[in-house]
C-alpha cells in the first residue's frame, strides 16, 4: 500500500497467476474498507510476475 496527499493505491502481487485475480482478492480481503470514507483517490493494482520468464508479465489497475 502507498499513501499519498491526493491517492491511495493498494497493490497485490501474484506469481503464475492472472492479474485480474489481485483486485478480487483487494475487495475479498477488504484491503480498501478503511479508505472507504477517506477523499482521496484509491487505484487498486494487480500485478502478476512469471517466474519462467522472471519478469512482469501482466498488470491492471481499477
Amino acid at each position: 500500500m502507498l499513501e499519498t496527499d491526493k491517492f491511495v493505491y493498494i497493490f497485490e502481487f501474484k506469481v503464475d497467476k492472472s492479474a485480474k485475480e489481485a483486485p478480487e482478492q483487494i475487495e475479498a480481503k477488504g484491503y480498501a474498507a478503511p479508505f472507504k470514507a477517506d477523499q482521496r483517490q484509491i487505484f487498486k493494482i494487480g500485478v502478476n510476475f512469471d517466474s519462467e520468464a522472471r519478469s512482469l508479465s501482466e498488470w491492471l489497475v481499477n
